[in-house]
């Protein structure tokens, strides 16, 4: 049996595979079940005791040599076939799946783009911040209930540190940090202590903008905000501003727009009003100006803010917010036309 292990090396070595089907021929030849190798295996069974442990050790070895052999075979036509393949232009190129861009990133460069035609700056600041940028410096007393536990996330129980619940620590940021005439928009994720439903989260998306330089007048606000309305929604697009109140703003308004789904008829999406309400805005507190620096008696400015979330919503008419959070592929899906 030893020298027919010896002759089997011998004739494998000296088996060249230049294709697929022949290295096929060499396992099929020596590792089918019906191959050398098997045959050998049932040979030694008859083999006396004492010539086992020699004719087993060299099965063994023979065994892994042509398995390797084979297997080395196998690796260097695949990869010589895949070099072909690289190199044949006549092959058909290789698809892959496109991916999209999530609704709330469409919407906001949507946003940015519009407001930059008006010459806006985009700026950006800390999610985690502290009390003064995000409620003292905007003019909120102690006792405002935006200061509860129940609408903030505190950082280790510290009153003075918290996720901001508003882009509007920004504003301040860029308030005291530079000198008027001032254009920007700030963008970016918030934090409120919420319960999570179809129409709220505990975290969204905001934009805000600001404006100061001198005889900055309510009316400018108006006209800033109908072109918004017109270039997002489109150029029939009404708006009405309602009296509100805000701690940082004086005095301040709520937008609607009209319903781009009815006309402004009614529907189930305006509650059968026609209207539907989309930001936050008014002038800028004078003593936010200064408490951030600026002298109230030499500039004025507006502000306004609007959740990024629910422009997505009311655009393409998403019924459910945790829809824009949960990452279903299904549902992002729907997106990959839009650029």
């Amino acid at each position: 049996m030893l020298d027919k292990i010896e002759q089997i090396i011998k004739e494998a070595s000296e088996f060249a595979a230049k294709t697929t089907s022949e290295a096929e021929d060499f396992r099929i030849k020596y590792l089918s079940k019906k191959g050398v190798l098997n045959q050998l295996f049932e040979d030694f069974k008859n083999q006396p005791s004492e010539l086992k442990k020699q004719s087993g050790q060299k099965l063994n070895e023979l065994k892994e040599f042509l398995s390797s052999t084979y297997n080395e075979f196998k690796t260097k036509l695949e990869d010589k076939q895949e070099s072909n393949h690289k190199n044949d232009l006549t092959l058909p190129g290789d698809s892959f799946q496109l991916g999209s861009r999530h609704p709330n990133s469409l919407v906001r460069n949507e946003i940015n783009e519009i407001f930059a035609r008006l010459g806006f700056t985009i700026a950006e600041g800390p999610e985690i911040e502290d009390d003064w940028h995000v409620f003292s410096a905007l003019n909120f007393p102690m006792e405002h209930p935006a200061r509860d536990m129940q609408d903030t996330f505190f950082i280790a129980k510290d009153p003075e540190i918290l996720l901001r619940t508003h882009t509007s620590s920004v504003q301040v940021r860029i308030m005291e940090n530079t000198q008027p005439p001032i254009r920007s928009i700030m963008p970016g994720r918030v934090f409120r202590n919420e319960a999570i439903s179809a129409r709220s989260h505990c975290f969204f998306h905001q934009v805000e903008g600001l404006y100061i330089d001198k005889n900055v007048s309510f009316a400018d606000l108006k006209q800033t905000l109908l072109y918004f309305a017109k270039e997002f929604f489109g150029h029939d697009t009404k708006i009405r501003l309602r009296p509100s109140y805000f701690p940082f703003t004086e005095p301040s308004a709520e937008m609607d727009i009209s319903c781009s789904i009815c006309k402004g008829k009614g529907c189930n999406i305006c509650k059968h009003s026609g209207w539907l309400e989309i930001l936050g805005c008014g002038m800028v507190d004078p003593n936010v100006l200064q408490n951030s620096g600026i002298d109230p008696n030499v500039y004025t400015g507006y502000a306004f803010g609007m959740g990024i979330d629910r422009m997505s919503l009311l655009k393409y008419q998403i019924k459910d917010i945790r829809l824009l959070f949960e990452n279903d592929v299904r549902f992002l899906e729907q997106f990959s036309s839009v650029i």
